[in-house]
């Protein structure tokens, strides 16, 4: 038995809620998720826009994107604890009201012409912990309030909605709104929040952890939650290596975003508009992603949905070692794109069927502290390498990177292990 958990997945069947709860509580999640994430890309933009209004110094100006990712480092493991003790929902309207009090804090500062660079961290920071708060909870979320046989469906929308909102949309309109007003991109944002968290009161359903053995214990401290979690991550075998794959197939994204914007402008010559259709490519793959993710589960099977993403990201960080061909990269930011949503997807519903509810948000807070942390990892390491051996050899370093996950990949995600995991239970 204790061979079995280090090698097979342990799937615990989670009570949903009935088709007709799941589908309103699906398009509320999706909404809701589209609505801050909206918000949260004009904020990504709009901060360090707003900064370089305020200082002239990289160091500063750098610092206050750092402060919206950094939280994600530093709390996001006693997020998860906390999602696993606490009314989910609640724990999104805290979120909201946190990015309320930070938003309509510059807001009033902006008024009264006293936003300083401080002010942008000390917003920035606390923006950056509803984000982890609010991500951990909504995914911890989805597998009570959704019927398991629509789940797949539930994570395609709620990830296309995170892409094309977070990393399209967001900025587009968050660079227009600065360069009409502070006041209007900031005044917008604060309404987005706010609308949002009304919108949690159509949700139905149970938002508390689903009590078992393993957490009724309350006398258990965080610390310990937190090293069960860890430890159940690790004696997955499945889950774990996942979680090393996504590691180093986010440093390729964070290394591919990093240094894409000198290799487009040295090396490929391109414009402002050129960049932005090499970028956008990157964004429309991921929707197409979205969109298809159940049509390309049935053509090819999950299995090799996810390994797409491999494909993907590979050709992503490959192609520019080959080309400048801008159509040639374009098609592999779109490949890149395209993939990383299927593994999201395919990824989150595995995590769903097989993570207990009660260890869900500890599973999900670790699952993107492994990835969203690599992304700033990968963009230092490829700065250092472009300086060492060029731009090109860069590329190549995390494209040989990309090739090693292959191996792993094909040995524990099979297609066993993977009819395991979604075979039916009464």
């Amino acid at each position: 038995m204790a061979e079995r958990a280090l090698t097979e997945p342990v799937v615990v069947p989670v009570p949903a809620g009935t088709a007709r709860s799941g589908t309103r509580n699906s398009a509320v999640l999706v909404v809701f998720t589209a609505i801050t994430n909206l918000a949260d890309g004009v904020t990504k933009v709009a901060l360090p826009l707003l900064a370089t209004q305020l200082s002239s110094s990289p160091a500063q100006v750098a610092a206050v994107s750092l402060t919206l990712s950094l939280p994600w480092l530093l709390v996001a493991l006693h997020v998860g604890v906390l999602a696993d003790r606490a009314d989910r929902r609640r724990l999104l309207w805290i979120a909201n009201a946190m990015r309320l009090l930070a938003v309509g804090g510059l807001l009033a500062a902006s008024a009264q012409g006293g936003l300083t660079i401080w002010w942008l961290y000390g917003g920035g920071a606390l923006l950056g912990v509803a984000e982890v708060i609010a991500l951990t909870a909504a995914a911890a979320l989805v597998p009570a309030l959704v019927p398991a046989k629509d789940l797949e469906r539930a994570n395609a929308w709620v990830a296309g909605a995170e892409t094309v909102c977070n990393e399209f949309c967001g900025p587009f309109v968050g660079g227009l709104l600065v360069a009409a007003s502070t006041g209007l991109a900031l005044g917008a944002t604060w309404v987005s929040y706010a609308a949002a968290a009304l919108l949690l009161v159509l949700l139905v359903g149970r938002f508390r952890p689903h009590r078992t053995a393993d957490n009724a214990a309350t006398r258990e401290t965080v610390h310990a939650q937190i090293v069960s979690g860890l430890r159940f991550l690790w004696h997955q075998r499945l889950l774990r290596t996942m979680a090393l794959i996504l590691t180093a197939l986010c440093a390729c994204w964070g290394a591919w975003l990093a240094l894409m914007p000198l290799y487009a402008t040295r090396l490929m010559n391109l414009d402002s508009r050129e960049y932005g259709i090499v970028l956008s490519a990157l964004g429309v793959g991921g929707l197409v992603g979205a969109v298809t993710v159940t049509r390309v589960n049935r053509l090819l099977g999950r299995r090799w949905a996810m390994f797409a993403d491999l494909l993907g990201t590979f050709a992503m960080v490959a192609v520019p070692v080959l080309t400048t061909d801008i159509r040639a990269v374009a098609a592999a930011a779109f490949a890149g794109g395209m993939g990383g949503t299927l593994w999201a997807v395919n990824a989150r519903t595995i995590g769903q069927r097989v993570v207990p509810d009660a260890m869900l948000g500890r599973y999900n807070a670790v699952s993107r502290l492994f990835g969203w942390g690599a992304i700033p990892l990968g963009a230092g390491l490829v700065g250092l390498l472009a300086e060492l051996v060029g731009l090109r050899l860069a590329f190549l370093a995390f494209a040989v990177i990309t090739a090693a996950t292959v191996l792993p990949f094909l040995r524990v995600v099979t297609r066993d292990v993977l009819a395991e995991v979604f075979a039916e239970r009464a």
